[in-house]
């Protein structure tokens, strides 16, 4: 079909596979309409800029593997200031497809069986077995348009009923007093780009009211949880059959091995990595006391050391007793393998402490402990908690222009 354009002298020229009853010359924005003789009369003329318009009439682009044609493109506006542009496609099967593109967004559309007419106060909608809420009604201009349409273009507003349940939407459209209604998805820049080679896109800003989360907390939530059974029963099934292993237990006299190394018996560890616990206890009094210890594999030869500082004070000053640290402690050599060991333990003491006389020391591997399966296990719900943070404020901005906000 060609199409001439008086005011501006230009024809646009486009095979379509349907009835064309409007037509707005894409250079000036004339509108024509069909008269009784079937020819098309000059009826109006456009004014509005035509912003956010990267396809043009007659561009042809691949979506979902079908190639479709661009035949028509307006340009709607919400009052007072909220403006997007929807563009007509339609493929050689005459099918029309229908893409809209707001701040950068991009959303595909099609259109619905009909669909009985929307109650007020309805706040949800039922479609394909999910609920979508309401996000907004609204009445729109179509303040211009470009292209061939197979309806009369409206010179009154039209009412939107939008409902919302991202990435999918329900658009219920109320055009001379027909109601249609069109289901939707968010379509991200990259299919777009895929789909029309060399389109240079609008600059993407805010958030769509279809956008998608970059997190889903239900997902997030069951992965979570299937990590943290997970590591609860590994840890179970590593350590169900490993007992507890008391490989040292002695009281060491200073006067023996003050400041001199003493050897324990060998000792063998059957099991799986886990720490080894040792207890020290003194009689330390006003002073300190230090143990040191090596943990020799005799399979091996590697070994690892450790010590500790026992101190402890009392006394009274400024009409108050105070004391400072305690006569034991215990520390923990972590990851202790299976194997054949044997310790050596140098007990140490002030020299001018001569009220201390022993030193009690023991050692215990794969002492229990879950301490390492539970940091992990908080740790994740820490980040779920983070996640859901951010999600809720995702929404949040959302809602942001909607009169049916359930997000303070």
């Amino acid at each position: 079909m060609k199409i001439p354009c008086y005011d501006c002298n230009t024809e646009t020229e486009l095979e379509v596979g349907f009835e064309v009853v409007n037509f707005v010359c894409p250079t000036c924005f004339s509108v024509y309409g069909v008269d009784d003789e079937g020819k098309f009369r000059r009826k109006s003329q456009y004014k509005a800029p035509f912003n956010d318009c990267p396809l043009a009439i007659g561009d042809t682009g691949f979506l979902n593997g079908i190639e479709y044609t661009v035949t028509g493109i307006l340009r709607k506006n919400v009052y007072p200031d909220y403006a997007w542009t929807e563009f007509i496609l339609q493929n050689k099967e005459k099918e029309f497809l229908y893409l809209s593109l707001s701040n950068g967004h991009w959303m595909m559309l099609t259109e619905m069986e009909k669909i009985d007419d929307i109650k007020k106060g309805t706040k949800v909608l039922k479609y394909d077995g999910r609920d979508y809420d309401l996000f907004e009604h609204s009445d729109a201009d179509i303040i211009n348009a470009k292209g061939f349409f197979d309806f009369q273009i409206p010179n009154k507003k039209t009412h939107l009923a939008e409902f919302i349940n991202p990435p999918y939407l329900v658009s219920v459209e109320k055009m001379n007093n027909v109601q249609t209604a069109f289901h939707g998805e968010y379509v991200s820049k990259n299919k777009i780009k895929r789909a029309f080679k060399g389109i240079e896109l609008p600059y993407q800003s805010g958030i769509s009211m279809i956008q998608p989360s970059r997190f889903d907390l239900r997902n997030t939530a069951v992965i979570f949880c299937l990590f943290a059974l997970l590591i609860i029963t590994a840890n179970w099934y590593i350590y169900k059959d490993q007992v507890q292993q008391n490989v040292f237990n002695s009281r060491i006299k200073f006067s023996e091995f003050d400041n001199k190394e003493m050897t324990s018996p060998s000792f063998t560890l059957n099991g799986a990595s886990a720490p080894m616990t040792i207890k020290v206890s003194t009689g330390v009094n006003n002073s300190w006391a230090n143990l040191n210890v090596a943990l020799i594999n005799e399979d091996t030869s590697d070994e690892i050391y450790a010590n500790k500082d026992i101190e402890y004070y009392y006394g009274y000053s400024d009409g108050e007793s105070w004391t400072e640290g305690s006569q034991s402690e215990k520390f923990n050599i972590c990851g202790v393998k299976g194997g054949k060991y044997h310790l050596l333990i140098t007990p140490m003491k002030a020299p001018e402490d001569l009220s201390n006389s022993e030193m009690e020391v023991s050692v215990v591997w794969n002492e229990p402990s879950n301490r390492n399966a539970w940091l992990v296990i908080i740790g994740m719900i820490v980040i779920y908690f983070i996640v859901r943070y951010f999600r809720n404020q995702f929404e949040k901005k959302r809602w942001a222009d909607s009169s049916y906000s359930t997000y303070e």
